[in-house]
Parts: C-alpha cells; structure tokens; sequence
C-alpha cells in the first residue's frame, strides 16, 4: 500500500473517486495505484505531485502493511 498517497488524498478531504475523476482515469486504476497493485505513468504521478504539493518520490514509496 501507498500508505503516504492514502494519507495525502485524505488530507485533501478526496475521495479515490474524486481523484481519478481529476486525473482522468477510473476509480478502478486509481485504487489499484494507490494500493501498490499498479505503477501509474509518469503524468499521473506529475498530476499527484501538483494536486497534493507533496513530491511524487515521496507518494510513491510503498509499506510494508
């Protein structure tokens, strides 16, 4: 799980659904992001990083639960 991605989303006050709409993806593809189940491109990670102002380096970094 990309528990820093979760953490940021929920900050924001964002539903997954919320923000695959805002990245132009599925709700689906968003949630296997953001679970560590899919990579995502380079733009969704771009888009990530400006939405949340928090680097994509930090987003993308997996736990262990």
């Amino acid at each position: 799980m990309r528990r820093n991605l979760k953490e940021a989303r929920q900050r924001a006050g964002m539903t997954q659904k919320e923000v695959a709409k805002n990245l132009n993806i599925s709700e689906r593809y968003y949630r296997f992001i953001e679970s560590g189940k899919r990579d995502g491109d380079f733009d969704i990670w771009d888009s990530l990083e400006d939405l949340f102002g928090i680097h994509q380096r930090i987003l993308r970094e997996l736990s262990s639960n």
